[in-house]
């Protein structure tokens, strides 16, 4: 019997028959239960396939009552042969607009099948993974359209090659990224408030697609410990997350959930979040409920909207440990392990973290 119930309201919230509450409930449902939301997307492609084999037994019915008024006429004999050539361009005049329709339906029937079939396979080809991070033409029209200029502490003779986002791992100035986002000689990072920082490039991991930076600046002020810690161990399917970036030039929120534990084609370092994402989120971090760094978004995936990916937080740990046995200066760093955030609601723990999540932009020669 529930399972009727739930089906009458996903049909009603597919055919627009919700009101405005209900909706936002509903909604909010789907966001926090993977199988409904699951249910929401097969029923709709179904809804899809039924509408398609609606057209095509109308169309078929049509032909056939086309036919039967032709036989009527004498137009076309029982045998299915034209009396005379005449009548072959009298019919083809007469039916060519129908001709012409049903071909068009068939046409149309067919993008949509193999529209829906590409859009809700699961497998994909590697091309259709997007990187999150900002290209140099990327930057140049996003700074022509919110009016921005480069800041000073990019060298006259370089030039910005890709930006992304990058967040605190130790607060003496110790970043961690995308790998895919640095790619140039040096780069520069910038708080929320606008300030710019010079930055080091210590280490650029392509294997696991993430990197270190460290500010070198005069003018940052590091800071004590973090209030967010960085969780080693697995999330639950549905969780809740949230994630701050950079996808313009000012820091922006975004919530989701878990939607599978593995990443694209089963990747066990990655997870698969159902969120929405936007170049220059590479390198942001993503929070659980409690306020711990779970995962760095990196990529998505191009023929399903809202499907991202993001490096397992352990990637982190790995990383940092095998780095401190072949370069003595990163020693220093210590992984925050717990969270002063835990208990307060999303707003405050937004103002406690955005301090440290920062802009992160890349130059190279010109």
């Amino acid at each position: 019997m529930e399972d009727i119930l739930l089906l009458e309201a996903i049909e009603r919230y597919l055919n627009g028959g919700m009101l405005a509450e209900e909706k936002a409930y509903f909604e909010q449902l789907r966001k926090n239960t993977p199988e409904i939301d699951q249910m929401v997307v097969e029923h709709k492609l179904f809804l899809h396939q039924m509408e398609g084999f609606a057209e095509h037994r109308n169309l078929k019915n049509a032909l056939h009552e086309s036919h039967t008024r032709l036989v009527e006429k004498g137009d076309v004999y029982e045998g299915g042969e034209i009396s005379t050539k005449g009548l072959v361009i009298q019919l083809w005049n007469r039916y060519k607009r129908v001709t012409a329709i049903a071909a068009s339906i068939a046409g149309i029937t067919a993008l949509m099948i193999s529209g829906l079939v590409a859009y809700f396979s699961p497998a994909v080809s590697p091309n259709q993974l997007v990187q999150l991070s900002h290209k140099m033409d990327q930057i140049i029209k996003t700074q022509q359209a919110q009016g921005a200029k480069l800041k000073d502490k990019i060298p006259a003779n370089k030039v910005v090659t890709t930006s992304g986002t990058a967040f605190l791992i130790d607060g003496k100035g110790y970043l961690v990224t995308n790998a895919h986002v640095l790619q140039g000689s040096g780069a520069v990072v910038v708080n929320n408030k606008g300030t710019e920082f010079n930055a080091r490039i210590i280490n650029i991991d392509k294997e696991r697609d993430l990197a270190i930076l460290k500010i070198e600046d005069k003018d940052f002020t590091p800071l004590g410990a973090l209030p967010y810690g960085i969780k080693k161990t697995g999330l639950d399917l549905g969780e809740e997350l949230y994630t701050l970036g950079y996808p313009r030039d000012e820091i922006v929120y975004s919530m989701g959930y878990l939607s599978a534990v593995s990443g694209f084609e089963n990747d066990s370092a990655s997870y698969q979040l159902s969120l929405s994402a936007n170049p220059g989120n590479s390198g942001g971090p993503v929070f659980n409920k409690n306020g711990e760094v779970v995962g760095i978004l990196s990529t998505k995936q191009a023929q399903a909207e809202g499907v991202v990916f993001a490096i397992k937080a352990k990637g982190i740990y790995k990383m940092v440990d095998e780095l401190k046995e072949s370069d003595t200066s990163v020693q220093k760093i210590k992984l925050p392990t717990s969270s002063s955030l835990k208990g307060m609601n999303r707003v405050e723990q937004i103002k406690e973290v955005e301090d440290c999540v920062f802009l992160v932009k890349a130059y190279n020669q010109k």
